[in-house]
């Protein structure tokens, strides 16, 4: 798989990180970090901004915290802290179920896809092959084909 490319995105991106990308590039996954280590760059550079949801808080958090791997915790607070958290609010829980219901997405991924649009990100950046049937968002990291409306 090729690293995520940034071509044709506006200038100051906002692209809401899924949880997959985050968990590789900071545990440097000897697969798929290289893929994703182009948005963190553009980040560090200060070409994009970077969102996540409090859903993402919570999963890349269990790793380290159910390891007692606090060094490794504090890697990715330290990481997150910079980026802009999307709350899950009532508004965001129903366009989830929405989504949900209409294009058999997980919850979580439902959750962040309602809340990629809520933000008006340009983008959401994820390896998971379920964000495939999204028609109104665009998504990165992935090969996708839009099927649902």
């Amino acid at each position: 798989m090729e690293p995520v490319s940034l071509d044709g995105l506006p200038e100051n991106a906002l692209l809401l990180i899924d949880s997959a990308p985050i968990i590789y590039v900071l545990e440097e996954h000897p697969e798929f970090a290289a893929i994703f280590r182009p948005v963190f760059e553009a980040h560090d550079e200060g070409l994009v901004r970077l969102a996540v949801t409090t859903v993402t808080l919570a999963e890349v958090l269990i790793g380290p915290l159910g390891a007692r791997d606090e060094v490794l915790a504090e890697r990715y607070r330290a990481t997150l802290k910079s980026w802009f958290v999307v709350d899950l609010d009532a508004e965001i829980a129903e366009s989830a179920a929405r989504l949900r219901a209409a294009c058999r997405l997980k919850l979580a991924d439902a959750v962040q896809a309602a809340s990629a649009l809520a933000v008006g990100a340009d983008a959401l950046v994820t390896h998971d092959r379920d964000f495939s049937a999204l028609h109104d968002l665009r998504v990165l990291g992935v090969e996708t084909k839009n099927s649902c409306e």
